[in-house]
């Protein structure tokens, strides 16, 4: 096994703000896309509708993989610290009774 004790990497700034870009005019796009078609205000309103909830169902899904990531090296590291303290406690020459 290996003692991976180093913390987990962060995002740059640099990176958070090149995601929040992009997220940002790909909504822009899509709901000017949205304004600007030749279609009826139903059409346009359906479209609209289906832009935020794909918006909102995206940032669900990814809170979602986040906190079961999150989750998940937590019980990691608890298990690899169960496992360090069971090897340093443990004697190899110690009398069997």
């Amino acid at each position: 096994m290996t003692n991976n004790t180093s913390a987990p990497a962060k995002n740059t700034a640099a990176f958070f703000a090149m995601a929040g870009i992009s997220f940002a005019v790909a909504l822009l796009s899509l709901l000017m896309a949205v304004l600007y078609l030749d279609a009826e205000p139903w059409a346009k309103a359906f479209l609209a509708l289906g832009t935020l909830f794909l918006t909102t169902s995206a940032f669900t899904l990814a809170k979602c993989v986040r906190d079961n990531q999150e989750s998940q090296s937590v019980v990691h590291r608890l298990d690899q610290a169960r496992v360090d303290r069971l090897l340093a406690e443990h004697d190899p020459f110690r009398a069997v009774s």
